[in-house]
């Protein structure tokens, strides 16, 4: 019986995994370049728009990840996918994935948006020459309401501030989990 429940698990995690990948977007057809631009547009609008106080935090930031659509879901294992644009001084210079893999007590899915604030040129650097970076303990997250009150201060000192909005589904339970971003070309 075990053996059972370890191939439905195996089996519904694959099929959340490759139903992830089809909802960002990634399928035959897909516009590639334009429609990532536009969805990062819609994105850092909304953001802006709904907390004024990234739009200073973006101001001071060396370079912005944005990733409009990530899609997760799991049963007991589980990931996501998204794909979005690094931008320097308001204009695109790649292209990223996000891949996460998550293991626990989890079920349900979700989608959100999240954007990643380099705040040096270090941090910024590392993150461009690397063939997969993954987010560490170099990254400060907040809230977006938080975004308003990053001072100087806290960014000089912060090499990375990633904000998560937008939320929308449901995952229960606690997971450890990964986030790896890839340079793409779409």
């Amino acid at each position: 019986m075990a053996t059972k429940v370890s191939r439905r698990i195996f089996l519904a995690s694959g099929g959340a995994l490759a139903l992830s990948a089809c909802v960002t977007g990634n399928g035959i057809g897909s516009r590639g370049a334009a429609q990532i631009d536009a969805r990062v547009d819609a994105t850092r609008d909304y953001l802006f728009g709904r907390y004024p106080g990234t739009r200073d935090l973006a101001s001071r930031a060396l370079g912005v990840l944005y990733m409009p659509l990530v899609t997760e879901a799991g049963f007991g294992i589980g990931g996501g996918y998204g794909r979005g644009a690094l931008r320097i001084n308001g204009v695109t210079v790649d292209y990223y994935s996000a891949a996460r893999a998550t293991i626990g007590f989890q079920i349900g899915a979700q989608q959100y948006a999240h954007a990643l604030f380099f705040m040096t040129d270090a941090a910024l650097q590392g993150f461009r020459r690397s063939n997969g970076w993954a987010a560490g303990a170099d990254v400060r997250y907040a809230t977006p309401e938080q975004g308003a009150s990053l001072g100087k201060e806290t960014t000089e000192m912060d090499p990375v501030i990633g904000l998560v909005f937008g939320q929308q589904g449901l995952i229960a339970g606690a997971t450890l989990a990964g986030v790896k971003y890839s340079r793409i070309i779409p």
